[in-house]
């Protein structure tokens, strides 16, 4: 059977560094985030510089379809998917989510990237893409984990990555854990 990974954790932990390695190494990635992109384009909702229209297209997406429907979104593509290939998930938020995927592929493991928070502040502000001041990261970090319940996925993971060093750092801890999941 192939194997099923989601990366979790907050902005500016490195998760798309992992999500990058696993790609090269041959896991097929499936984006949570792009199905608010797909699904906007379709409405004819136009992308906000400052990530606003994206925000309430996605909150008004949960309300309507409730909060796990990013999974059941992803849910066929996740089953298509496994028939050939190791799949990581990239940006499994709530602990919802995680619960509607786990019922279904009980071969999921979530593997949590962890960063010092002055670290990660200090990583998200330096991004070409997507950066943001810590007033704007601190507001985002609290609004995640309140609205999103975006903690349970981070506090039960299977597997967790310390990611205060370097990326090769980061990257044996994953190969460490890729040992014990069998990969």
């Amino acid at each position: 059977m192939n194997k099923l990974i989601a990366i979790v954790g907050m902005s500016g932990t490195g998760k798309s560094v992992v999500t990058e390695y696993l790609e090269q190494i041959g896991w097929k990635k499936l984006y949570f985030g792009g199905i608010t992109y797909k699904l906007m384009k379709e409405a004819g909702v136009e992308r906000t510089a400052d990530g606003k229209s994206e925000k309430e297209f996605r909150e008004n997406l949960r309300k309507k379809f409730g909060p796990e429907c990013y999974a059941k979104f992803l849910e066929p593509d996740i089953k298509k998917s496994l028939e050939t290939d190791n799949v990581v998930l990239d940006g499994l938020y709530s602990w919802y989510e995680y619960k509607y995927l786990i019922e279904r592929f009980t071969n999921l493991k979530l593997i949590c990237i962890v960063t010092d928070k002055e670290l990660r502040y200090k990583r998200v502000s330096e991004r070409i893409d997507r950066s943001f001041d810590k007033t704007a990261i601190i507001y985002r970090d609290v609004s995640e984990i309140e609205n999103l319940a975006k903690g349970g996925p981070i506090a039960y993971a299977d597997y967790y990555i310390l990611n205060n060093g370097t990326i090769d750092d980061e990257i044996n801890r994953l190969q460490e854990i890729l040992k014990k999941i069998g990969e």
